[in-house]
């Protein structure tokens, strides 16, 4: 985002503010293109980015739910090959925050010959985005107690369900009352028994989409409260709460 010239007027400000946004936005919206249509430069295995990677319509529809909460701060877990960190810059650049933030967390980025931190790189975008190589499990608890905040979290990390629920549990405090968590890989009983919990205990409501899609959306409660132990439901997939 370009700052303010003291020496121009209002409008030209505004001008210069929305062509720069437009430049950005037109970068990522092309290395978007050229990801899908290419892949990256190195993989780690045969058909592996066609695997890992977020599709390109998912990818939309994953940068349109966010866009719709004007969002400033999102949280990413896993970066892998770049898709969905490409999709959510998009959102982030297109509602136009000065200070728009887009935290990843990955600790794995060399397995994947660092190919997502390039595509970030390469698209310009490395004041936007940060990394921070660690696992979730260990960067997102530290993050509460910094008294980091976000209005959106996306989290296509560890499918292990241990792991997707402590993930989920740290996200619950670090997104605001009232905001997004979303979910790849739901057709995971592993990733979606652990969103199952706090569908049926926290009181997360299910956010519709605009189109099909493979992601799941979850709206937070309003306000945050911590549920009564003697309230506790079963949360198992097959479990009609």
């Amino acid at each position: 985002m370009e700052a303010a010239s003291p020496g121009k007027s209002p409008a030209a400000q505004e001008e210069a503010r929305r062509r720069s946004d437009d430049d950005v936005i037109g970068r990522i919206r092309a290395a978007r293109r050229r990801l899908a249509a290419d892949g990256p430069p190195l993989v780690r295995s045969a058909g592996d980015f066609e695997r890992v990677s977020l599709p390109v319509v998912d990818g939309d529809v994953l940068r349109d739910l966010l866009l719709a909460e004007n969002p400033a701060t999102v949280i990413e877990i896993g970066l892998a090959y770049g898709s969905s960190a490409l999709a959510i810059a998009e959102a982030l650049a297109a509602a136009g925050p000065d200070q728009a933030r887009h935290l990843i967390i990955d600790a794995y980025q060399e397995h994947f010959h660092g190919a997502g931190w390039a595509v970030i790189a390469g698209a310009g975008l490395t004041g936007l985005c940060s990394l921070v190589a660690e696992r979730s499990q260990i960067a997102l608890p530290r993050l509460v107690g910094e008294g980091f905040a976000a209005d959106a979290a996306f989290v296509d990390g560890s499918h292990i369900f241990h792991n997707v629920f402590v993930d989920l549990f740290y996200l619950r405090e670090l997104v605001r009352p009232g905001g997004l968590v979303i979910l790849d890989d739901c057709s995971y009983p592993s990733v979606a028994t652990a969103a199952r919990y706090f569908e049926v205990n926290a009181g997360w409501q299910p956010e519709p989409t605009a189109r099909p899609t493979r992601l799941r959306a979850f709206r937070l409660p309003a306000t945050r409260a911590e549920p009564s132990f003697t309230s506790f439901r079963p949360f198992g997939l097959d479990s009609t709460g």
